[in-house]
């Protein structure tokens, strides 16, 4: 049901949240002209700010009182706000105002700001899983959509953060090129109660699939099927990652086999903790964070229902 046939159906005007972090990305969003559309549809909007000393979950403390939930910032703005409005039937809108903005692309969502007034309207969803992260030594728990890791893909990331004001998404290119020589450390495991031990330079859990320009991570991850992807980074460096990536794209244009393997390992799971023989950078949905190994992830299936365009076999690797 749309957007606009809800507000026949209830003789009231269709509400929508709309939450904005006013420091992610690097350009002009294009948000009031998003929401300049949606008022002359016949939408009322309602608009709060992410700041520091105001907890997400104040944010959306009524959110059954609106119709459609919109996260317009980065991905980290965009998972809390999952999280914190999961089990909770009302549908988000990724709206893409950060630097990368993988799980909008991961949506198949445009940066048109009029077309995804239309997506809105529309009013297509699917109801996806999410990820909870624990970490710390009193469990701080957070969510998390796209994937969290430890090891060379968080050290990517620290990299890229001071170059993101000048290069924008190409930032995490230019860091992906410095980890020539990632650290490498014997990475300890629980993979749903068992127990399993690797060496490597990263441990990755995906919950979607599509790296920038929608590439595949690699094959067979699916963010509906109530379970991660769990990968293990067992190359010396990233470059020797890059034939992997070439039969992920094989994989999802069916062009046959893969023709590469043993630099990395995928598995599923419901719930994974990873610690490493010395303590590696943590990061989840492309924010870094003080926290550090070991984390505890676990699934929370059917967690969130996206809006997005696309039908949820076109959401798998």
């Amino acid at each position: 049901m749309n957007l606009m046939t809800a507000a026949l159906d209830s003789t009231t005007a269709p509400r929508v949240l709309v939450v904005h972090n006013p420091k992610s990305g690097q350009g002009d969003s294009q948000l009031p002209t998003f929401l300049d559309r949606l008022r002359e549809r016949g939408v009322h909007i309602e608009e709060r700010e992410l700041s520091v000393d105001t907890p997400i979950a104040d944010l959306v403390h009524d959110l059954e009182d609106f119709t459609a939930l919109v996260g317009a910032g980065g991905d980290g703005t965009v998972s809390a706000l999952a999280y914190a409005a999961r089990d909770r039937e009302i549908p988000l809108l990724a709206y893409p105002a950060g630097t990368a903005n993988l799980i909008a692309q991961n949506l198949e969502l445009p940066r048109d700001p009029n077309t995804l007034a239309d997506i809105l309207i529309a009013g297509h969803t699917i109801r996806l899983d999410l990820g909870e992260i624990e970490v710390g030594s009193e469990g701080q728990r957070h969510g998390f959509a796209m994937l969290a890791g430890a090891g060379a893909d968080a050290a990517m990331i620290r990299d890229s953060e001071e170059l993101k004001e000048r290069y924008g998404v190409m930032a995490y290119v230019l860091s992906a090129m410095k980890q020539v020589n990632p650290k490498k450390t014997t990475f300890n495991l629980v993979v749903d109660g068992e127990p399993r031990q690797f060496e490597g330079i990263g441990v990755m859990v995906a919950n979607f699939g599509m790296a920038n320009y929608r590439l595949p991570i690699t094959s067979d991850i699916s963010p509906s099927d109530g379970r991660f992807t769990v990968v293990l980074l067992k190359a010396g460096n990233i470059f020797r990652l890059i034939p992997n990536l070439i039969d992920s794209v094989r994989a999802k244009l069916n062009l046959g086999d893969p023709m590469f393997s043993g630099n990395l390992e995928t598995f599923e799971a419901h719930e994974v903790t990873v610690d490493a023989a010395e303590p590696f950078p943590l990061q989840y949905d492309g924010e870094l964070h003080v926290e550090t190994t070991p984390f505890t992830a676990r699934i929370l299936p059917g967690a969130i229902r996206f809006f997005t365009p696309a039908a949820k076999q076109d959401l798998d690797t």
